[in-house]
């Protein structure tokens, strides 16, 4: 409905506000701890190369994932999402993460592997923000797949 005053769509106004102040967040961010797009396109693709090489990790998402590439942009969408606050991401990963199997070690050698990259990539305000977001996942993928495989007593 428009403002029959002004002609103005009152939440079209509202929206745009909302980016403006999701634009300003992210840009404070992003010189607060140094993460950018081009950042996170080196995470992605650094960490990931490193999933792919790991004796444990390599073979699981091996069996998931064979073609790498729209996986890692993606994850370079998703990451942008959680870091930048840019809303690229789309998608519904519980599901794919269900039925790979994966076990508490599998998420604790996820985390090891995120970690060291992201120590490597970024200065400490960066990597800790990087890492307090994918600590926060890691749980919520295992309580998400603990809640969905573990069977319901009844």
């Amino acid at each position: 409905m428009t403002d029959t005053v002004s002609g103005q769509d009152p939440d079209r106004d509202q929206r745009q506000e909302h980016r403006d102040i999701r634009t300003a967040m992210a840009e404070e961010r992003m010189a607060a701890v140094g993460i950018d797009e081009a950042s996170i396109e080196t995470l992605v693709r650094t960490f990931y190369g490193k999933i792919m090489k790991d004796e444990v990790l390599g073979p699981i998402f091996g069996r998931a994932i064979t073609d790498w590439e729209p996986h890692l942009r993606k994850m370079m969408d998703f990451w942008s999402s959680i870091a930048l606050l840019t809303k690229r991401y789309d998608g519904r990963p519980m599901p794919v993460h269900i039925s790979l199997g994966l076990e508490p070690q599998h998420f604790e050698r996820w985390l090891g592997l995120f970690r060291e990259t992201a120590h490597e990539l970024f200065q400490p305000d960066g990597a800790d923000f990087l890492i307090a977001k994918a600590e926060n996942i890691a749980r919520s993928f295992q309580m998400g797949i603990q809640f969905f495989t573990v069977p319901k007593k009844g």
